[in-house]
């Protein structure tokens, strides 16, 4: 069995080497890449079915890569480790998970044993395996306990990006109404008009500015969200 390793933290791969090591016996070779893009040429030589994979990296992060490597081998086991639980990335590799695929996304609080547990379970077992936090996140971004559904995330990306009323309706395929209907249970979800106060008449709110900033604040919008938005974005523009 071969194991690759995409992390930029050095000491992070170190740890992760010894945990394969001590998890895997099963293993004999571990491949280590230090960013995104490393990791989509080593898991295509090497083609490689197990990989574990940090997400917030520089020169492409984790859920591009995930993207592409699963877009090319969907057979291929992925252990997402990260620090972090924002909406946002639970979000982002929530929608690029092929089906029936095992997976995980375990943070790197975790104890050892939950690691390893993990990565026998998914890489041995072909099971998912998701901490508790990320689940609760991934209820949520399915629209329960009054999380947003996809179409008003879409909606929320859209405003962020700029996007007019209009072009949002046009890119969504949806009536101008239908959007400004979404634009409106957006808000109620932010509580934006509850955070400009009593008094909504007295203009001290731009109200799309104010469900991004409060997006961002909640962790449901972030830089990577965003970087990717805007090159799905451009791809619609220039497929116009």
């Amino acid at each position: 069995m071969k194991v690759l390793i995409v992390e930029d933290d050095p000491l992070h791969r170190s740890y992760l080497h010894e945990a394969v090591n001590a998890a895997l016996p099963e293993c004999d070779t571990i491949i280590e890449a230090e960013n995104g893009t490393a990791g989509e040429k080593l898991a295509r030589d090497h083609k490689s079915a197990h990989i574990v994979m940090d997400l917030q990296m520089a020169n492409r992060n984790g859920i591009e890569a995930a993207r592409t490597i699963w877009k090319e081998r969907p057979e291929t086991r992925i252990l997402f480790w990260s620090n972090y639980s924002d909406e946002a990335y639970v979000r982002g590799v929530s929608r690029i998970v092929p089906d029936g695929a095992a997976y995980g996304y375990v943070l790197k609080s975790a104890s050892d044993e939950r690691l390893k547990l993990a990565l026998r379970s998914i890489f041995i077992e072909s099971q998912c395996v998701i901490d508790r936090e990320v689940r609760g996140l991934q209820q949520k971004s399915l629209g329960q306990t009054n999380g947003f559904t996809d179409s008003e995330y879409e909606i929320l990306v859209d405003i962020a990006l700029g996007l007019t009323d209009r072009a949002i309706a046009k890119r969504r395929g949806l009536s101008l109404r239908s959007v400004q209907n979404r634009l409106q249970q957006l808000y109620d979800k932010l509580d934006v008009y509850q955070a400009a106060g009593d008094d909504h008449e007295d203009g001290r709110f731009n109200l799309r500015a104010r469900a991004v900033t409060v997006a961002l604040l909640r962790k449901l919008l972030n830089y990577s969200a965003l970087e990717r938005a805007e090159a799905e974005l451009q791809e619609w523009l220039d497929g116009k």
